[in-house]
This record gives C-alpha cells, sequence and structure tokens, in this order.
C-alpha cells in the first residue's frame, strides 16, 4: 500500500476539502482520502502507486493547485499488528 502526500493551495475550508477527496475518489480507485485545509494537505491511500501527472490532471480542474507530491510505503498498524509477525 502507498502512503501519497500532496500539498495543495487553494484550500479555505471544509467544503474545499470535499470537492479535493471528490475529485481524488472519481478520479483513481483509492482506499482512503483525507484533506486538511489548515495544513494545505491531502494524504491518500492506495493499493497502486499514482503518478505526479495523472494528479495534475484530477485537481487542475477544480480551480485548486497542486504543489508537490511524495509517496512512500504504507504499512497498516493496529492494536495487534506486533503479534502477527
Amino acid at each position: 500500500m502507498q502512503k501519497i502526500t500532496l500539498k495543495i493551495d487553494g484550500m479555505m475550508c471544509g467544503m474545499c476539502e470535499s470537492h479535493i477527496n471528490d475529485a481524488i475518489r472519481r478520479a483513481f480507485p483509492v482506499k482512503k482520502v483525507t484533506s486538511s485545509h489548515s495544513k494545505g494537505e491531502t494524504v491518500i491511500l492506495s493499493e497502486t502507486d499514482i503518478t505526479e501527472e495523472a494528479l495534475h490532471g484530477a485537481i487542475d480542474p477544480t480551480g485548486y493547485r497542486l504543489l508537490s507530491v511524495s509517496s512512500e510505503p504504507h504499512e497498516k498498524r493496529g492494536l495487534f499488528s506486533r503479534f502477527s509477525r
């Protein structure tokens, strides 16, 4: 699983967060997407890697500006994760 963090310019409120989340969900098969207008970022959890060009294609039409993209492997950590090793 991949954790993709986007820095986005232009989000001012909860409705802006919702617009970004909806655009991401429509464009890609993601497990989870959350946005924070106060941090100016969106975090995506996805089974597959998503290219920066594809993210620009999904976000640019919404009127917000994608500033940067970073990706890292994500391991689900839960209460019992330490026992499954």
